[in-house]
């Protein structure tokens, strides 16, 4: 079976589709992966077809337009058996698609997009969302999110079953090189608290972090990939003179990202709940700091501040507060890892990539058995 999976980044540093690539791959699906290629795109060549659209605008309305127009033609005129459509983005294209061509497609929404504050201030913007989800959401043959919160909220928009629910549990790679912290340009003798992903944006709790950090004697704040928030905090940082305090990696390849997780100390999650979206994320940093035996300094959002305390593998604090954001910091270093360790060890035991796989498997195998 050929499927066509489509995402609107530019591929390599999206973790959890590479996840349901290799998951798709084991049942014997011939997979190709479409997203966009970008200025800073790095090279990606993962051993099956890839494609990545080179597009006129990078963001806004006519990105989105540009691209949904791109995907729409390559499905129309490419010979697929199905479509796995992420994220709302993506379902235009996908939905138009599958309907004209008599294909099956699943649709999993990583996040509850017409939640996300980026759209909150146009009534306009987010409702032509809303449409088109509502009007391709019951088309798809089965609709997959990332935990229970959203599910929920995706039923009691749209109705039907309960989406299936896969995790954003990273699927570790087969060897991760643990490089020093000299290899990796950090300080030795500094505690390191990092955040990381490639959603560095505004509500995301990190001006705030920046902030809190410089109360914080011994310790740095590494900040891995990118993000709308981040030009803005590289021009606070300069003005304030704290380059020894935070320091700035790009985004960067997962095998590798993960050096740097293991050469920290605490991973930071502090998405403010200022949104239905952030309200119930559950970002795939959390996983991979537990899995890199990292406490974790947690934001209320609910899905978060449940895997913190359901495993007590960290702190909760109200990341729009500096003062408690600074001295959750200082408690951290100061009683060190200890603490927390029977609840990672827990955690990475029960909390893994290979549960998740087998929901997945259910959902690709609706996709396989539909050409039947």
């Amino acid at each position: 079976m050929k499927i066509a999976i489509a995402v609107t980044n530019d591929l390599s540093t999206d973790q959890r589709v590479q996840r349901t690539v290799a998951v798709a791959q084991s049942l014997g699906m011939e997979v190709t992966f479409i997203g966009r290629h970008l200025p800073n795109s790095v090279p990606f060549n993962p051993g099956y077809s890839t494609l990545r659209f080179r597009l006129w605008f990078k963001k806004g309305a006519l990105f989105y337009a540009n691209y949904n127009l791109r995907l729409f033609w390559h499905l129309l005129f490419t010979k697929y058996d199905g479509y796995i459509a992420n994220d709302l983005d993506t379902l235009l294209a996908v939905g138009l698609a599958s309907r004209l061509k008599g294909k099956s497609f699943i649709y999993d929404s990583h996040e509850f997009f017409t939640g996300v504050p980026e759209i909150q201030h146009s009534s306009f913007i987010k409702g032509v969302w809303g449409w088109i989800e509502k009007r391709f959401y019951h088309r798809a043959l089965a609709r997959v999110t990332v935990n229970a919160s959203i599910a929920l909220l995706l039923q009691e928009a749209y109705g039907g079953n309960t989406p299936y629910i896969v995790r954003n549990i990273g699927m570790r790679p087969a060897s991760v090189s643990l490089r020093s912290r000299a290899e990796l340009g950090l300080p030795e003798n500094a505690f390191i608290f990092i955040n990381q992903g490639a959603g560095i944006n505004v509500e995301r709790g990190m001006e705030e972090a920046v902030e809190a950090i410089q109360g914080v004697d011994g310790a740095v704040l590494l900040i891995v990939g990118n993000g709308d928030a981040v030009p803005s905090l590289k021009r606070y940082v300069d003005k304030n003179n704290l380059k020894e305090k935070v320091i700035f990696i790009p985004k960067m390849p997962y095998a590798e990202l993960l050096s740097y997780t293991q050469a920290a100390d605490v991973g930071l999650s502090l998405d403010k709940p200022t949104s239905l979206n952030y309200m119930y994320s559950l970002p795939n940093k959390l996983f991979d700091y537990i899995h890199s035996g990292l406490p974790v300094l947690g934001s209320q959002v609910v899905e978060v501040k449940r895997i913190i305390e359901e495993y007590q593998v960290g702190k909760v604090v109200d990341s729009s507060r500096v003062s408690e954001i600074q001295s959750a910091m200082e408690e951290i270093m100061q009683v060190g890892k200890t603490p927390y360790q029977g609840g990672l060890d827990k955690a990475k035991s029960e909390l893994t990539w290979e549960s998740e796989a087998e929901v997945l498997k259910e959902v690709l195998n609706q996709l396989i058995n539909s050409q039947k």
